[in-house]
């Protein structure tokens, strides 16, 4: 028998995610809103493999910075076409998207947090989801948007930072390696 054990992750999986995606899953807003854009990318793994049976949520704000939940105290939705809310699961190269708008400024405590997409990951090998974010590389709020300005180290900004692409934005996660994706510990 080997010394080496397994940990909690070697033992859970495969991760089901039958039921969970739909058909318009990445669609935040419809497909003819306007300013709309696709924000793609791949989810991989510490070898950089393409993780083919993951699962991505995007939660955002409006172009006003507004949510869509009743509680948001900046009041309603100005766009009817506004879900606020997509999932995507990963094709066999590691894939996935969505169609969105650029949100809004958060107002906060520590300051207006700049344009971004809360993101959560699920998929084999992990008991909980990973939480991101995905924040824009034209936006000069991140300069000084306080979750960004937080991070220990700064050179691990980046990997916050989604690239400009041909039909909008491309953002990769890296769930470990040299490049690992910076999850918030929630």
């Amino acid at each position: 028998m080997s010394d080496l054990q397994t940990t909690p992750s070697q033992t859970v999986g495969p991760f089901f995610g039958i039921g969970l995606p739909w058909e318009d899953g990445p669609f935040v807003v419809a497909e003819d809103s306007p300013d709309a854009f696709r924000v793609a990318g791949k989810v991989l793994d510490g070898d950089g493999a393409p993780v083919p049976d993951a699962l991505i949520e995007v939660w955002q704000a409006d172009p006003e910075g507004r949510f869509a939940h009743p509680d948001d105290p900046r009041g309603p939705l100005a766009r009817m076409d506004f879900r606020g809310f997509g999932r995507s699961a990963t094709d066999e190269s590691g894939e996935f998207w969505f169609h969105t708008v650029k949100p809004g400024a958060l107002p906060s405590d520590d300051g207006d947090e700049a344009p971004h997409l809360n993101v959560s990951i699920f998929c084999r090998g992990m008991l909980v989801r990973l939480v991101t974010r995905i924040y824009f590389p034209d936006e000069p709020g991140n300069a000084e948007d306080p979750v960004l300005l937080s991070l220990p180290d700064p050179t691990r900004r980046g990997t916050l930072i989604a690239e400009a692409a041909p039909n909008g934005y491309r953002f990769d996660i890296h769930l470990q390696g040299d490049d690992e994706t910076v999850f918030f510990d929630l």
